[in-house]
């Protein structure tokens, strides 16, 4: 498929953007900052999130959204990116989603109908050290009557504190490091023995350490198979990285944006500093490496609904290479500001703590970097 939108998603992507600069900027980030909200976003504008369609867009039409794929949630993404708008649409409309449509009929109509109305927000309790680390899985879940009941703990889960359902990824045999054995369950955060834990990110996000002690759930929380869901997880994982990926595409444009708007109106002993020809270089350079992580976010999507088996290599490179640009890019940003760019009255250092926050989830460049070399066995 050629590497652009077609005429549909351009105008996904030309709502998105209205939506966004309008409704979801970053004075509107600041607002929720400033006033230490204990969720990090505007409940508000979730529910305007799904009068707009976009809590829908991996939903089949049959279930009430708009069937499409994960180059639309994409689209979506990087102009939340863009403006650094704070949603729980990655964790829940588009990795907590892609679970779900991956588990049984009764667990989608229970779910769907709260996250296509903007009523409802997920999280996904993956880790459990500091670091994404997905194999390394080993919170136990032992059956006990005619469900399971879960023991242990869960770090770094983005939304945990205000999510109403946790997909949470537990063992049900083996031990860490095993392929088999892995379980996914859809666990309410109003269950017995189930606490929170909430922290603020280095971006102002809210993520928490949420603990199991004893959280009994029955059969039906089940999504996929009882000790095959190691193929529910690599589903998910897909979908939250070429998400991730794209958000971070959209920061690393946003970022460069608006430093090359700065470098064109600021004045130095009475010169542009935008026609120093070293920092024209540094501009150049950079948007370079920003259309290359462009290409490779959007390959990485089109395979994803392709469902190609190179599909879970592709998003590494993905995620990989939008980290190292969008990196590179507020870096750039920061420094192309000057001394202003430290200080929280410019946005380009907003940018820069996304970024950071964003580089871990799912896995950073390093990580990817070293599933790719692995993919190719090295």
């Amino acid at each position: 498929m050629p590497l652009y939108l077609n005429d549909d998603q351009k105008m996904l992507q030309d709502s998105a953007a209205d939506f966004m600069k309008g409704e979801g900027n970053v004075a509107h980030f600041r607002e929720f900052r400033d006033k230490n909200c204990k969720d990090g976003f505007s409940h508000a504008l979730w529910k305007q999130f799904a009068e707009m369609g976009f809590t829908g867009i991996l939903v089949s039409e049959d279930e009430g959204g708009l069937g499409l794929g994960h180059t639309e949630a994409g689209v979506v993404l990087e102009e939340i990116g863009r403006n650094l708008t704070p949603s729980p649409f990655l964790t829940t409309a588009v990795a907590g989603v892609e679970a779900l449509n991956a588990g049984g009929k009764a667990l989608r109509d229970k779910y769907f109908p709260g996250i296509l109305s903007g009523d409802s927000v997920l999280a996904l309790a993956i880790d459990e050290g500091p670091k994404h680390r997905p194999d390394q899985i080993a919170m136990a879940a032992t059956r006990e009557g005619n469900g399971f009941k879960l023991d242990g703990k869960k770090q770094f889960v983005v939304q945990g504190g205000s999510a109403d359902t946790l997909v949470v990824v537990a063992r049900t045999s083996g031990s860490a490091g095993e392929d088999k054995g892995l379980t996914l369950f859809a666990v309410d955060t109003n269950a017995s023995g189930l606490s929170r834990d909430s922290v603020r990110l280095v971006d102002s996000a809210v993520a928490a350490h949420v603990e199991f002690d004893g959280v009994v759930v029955d059969a039906d929380a089940v999504i996929g198979e009882v000790d095959e869901g190691g193929a529910v997880l690599q589903r998910m994982l897909n979908a939250g990285r070429a998400g991730s990926a794209a958000e971070t595409l959209g920061v690393g444009a946003g970022a460069m944006d608006i430093t090359v708007e700065y470098i064109k109106g600021r004045k130095q002993f009475d010169t542009i500093i935008g026609s120093f020809q070293a920092l024209q270089h540094r501009a150049a350079h950079l948007y370079s490496e920003m259309e290359i992580a462009r290409a490779t976010v959007l390959k990485a999507q089109q395979m994803l609904d392709e469902d190609s088996s190179k599909a879970e290599m592709m998003v590494s490179v993905a995620k990989a290479k939008a980290s190292k640009a969008t990196s590179l890019s507020v870096k750039e940003g920061v420094q192309m500001h000057g001394g202003v760019g430290m200080t929280d009255e410019y946005d380009i250092g907003l940018y820069m703590k996304r970024d950071r926050a964003l580089a871990e989830f799912m896995g950073d460049a390093n990580y990817h970097t070293n599933l790719v070399a692995e993919m190719h066995g090295y």
